[in-house]
């Protein structure tokens, strides 16, 4: 009856440390040993609550014996047809408001609830955002505008909304690669989308909901208009290559 009760109190801890995001998607548990001393737990309770875990798909384990968070916890989220409106340039004004209404009550929630560390995550991706805009890498550039949304995703501390976002991960950063090769390419634009990250970030700094979510919603709003500026000048030029194409036939 002890054992079972000291198993069940393994699964719980490593639940709550899934759900809070303290382990993440792939991530690699700690070391036997080490893992049983954090739970206060003896090590064949560990290995009994793991094995419940790797039961209910939480958890697999790889040749060699190390034991890992599933790597797609909702396959819901991250499916065939997931791929398809990523890859759709058609798709991207859905995605846009998927991201507005999303985003903007993670501001919000992540001005009143951010912390300490909240704060530091959040600096340290945005400069590693602005750093990465000198490097010339687009696929590491949406990545690091990728992580800095997510940052204010984990500082709301709504673990729904943070599994929803790093469930949305590819899409979100397929739809930002998609949006700096159009949009970061202007000096202009990217000085916009700069200032409207650092506003956003100061103002969860400053635990300002309000200002949090205003600058969110006019961050998300700039890159909408922008994007619709872009599209409709692409297609006109298409059009006028199509007329210069048909004249030299």
């Amino acid at each position: 009856m002890n054992r079972e009760r000291v198993s069940d109190s393994v699964v719980r801890q490593v639940e709550e440390l899934i759900l809070e995001g303290a382990l993440k998607p792939g991530d690699r548990l700690p070391a036997e040993r080490t893992f049983a001393a954090q739970l206060g737990v003896s090590r064949p309770s560990l290995r009994e609550g793991l094995q419940i875990l790797s039961a209910r798909g939480l958890l697999n384990t790889r040749r060699g014996g190390a034991t890992e968070v599933t790597e797609s916890l909702n396959p819901a989220l991250e499916n065939p047809l997931l791929e398809l409106i990523s890859a759709s340039a058609d798709a991207q004004e859905d995605v846009m408001e998927l991201r507005h209404a999303i985003e903007s009550m993670a501001a919000y929630h992540a001005a009143a609830r951010r912390t300490e560390p909240d704060i530091e995550m959040l600096r340290t991706a945005y400069k590693r955002m602005i750093v990465s805009h000198g490097e010339g890498d687009a696929v590491i550039e949406a990545k690091a505008d990728a992580d800095f949304h997510l940052a204010i995703g984990e500082a709301s501390h709504n673990v729904v909304l943070v599994h929803v976002m790093r469930s949305l991960f590819s899409l979100l950063r397929r739809s930002i690669h998609y949006n700096l090769e159009n949009l970061y390419k202007r000096p202009e634009n990217f000085k916009h989308l700069r200032d409207q990250h650092y506003h956003l970030m100061n103002a969860i700094i400053d635990g300002d909901p309000k200002a949090a979510k205003a600058a969110s919603d006019s961050h998300i709003s700039y890159v909408e208009k922008t994007l619709r500026e872009m599209n409709v000048r692409r297609r006109r030029e298409a059009r006028a290559n199509r007329r210069v194409n048909a004249l030299d036939a």
